[in-house]
């Protein structure tokens, strides 16, 4: 035998043994291609709803605090409407009390006018007297007094 019949005859089978080799590699790819494709059906069936679902369970708290925010929120703009009308009501009264404590000064001031217009006229028509007598009577107030006669 030729050595180089030996030699092709080694190179077939390492051909065949290469050629198994591959196919099988083609085999295994394939079935490996097919469950990669069962896995992706799966995901793509499941997938969203499982999103959903923890979407879902990290959004309820996030509703529940906003919800409990959007109250909060709700009772301070009660409050601070109260406080406003609360605040125009009281502002509203001591707009009335200045004006109630106006009038009562008006009217003591004008009191204190018709006083001092009343004493005006009585110092002129003493003063008129005085100037149509020409004298006045004067008494001592010691000679009315009496406990001044005994002393």
């Amino acid at each position: 035998m030729d050595d180089g019949v030996v030699e092709r005859a080694k190179e077939r089978v390492g051909q065949r043994a290469e050629g198994a080799a591959l196919d099988a590699l083609l085999t295994r790819a394939r079935e490996q291609v097919e469950t990669l494709a069962a896995a992706a059906l799966v995901l793509e069936e499941t997938l969203p709803g499982r999103v959903g679902d923890a979407v879902r369970d990290e959004a309820q708290p996030m509703a529940r605090n906003l919800a409990e925010i959007r109250g909060l929120m709700n009772g301070v703009i009660r409050r601070l409407e109260r406080i406003d009308g609360d605040l125009a009501a009281d502002r509203n009264a001591r707009v009335d009390d200045l004006s109630l404590l106006v009038d009562l000064i008006s009217s003591g001031w004008k009191g204190v006018d018709a006083r001092i217009a009343r004493m005006e006229s009585l110092i002129g028509r003493l003063e008129q007297g005085l100037q149509e007598s020409r004298g006045a009577v004067v008494y001592r107030m010691e000679d009315r007094r009496p406990d001044a006669a005994t002393s």
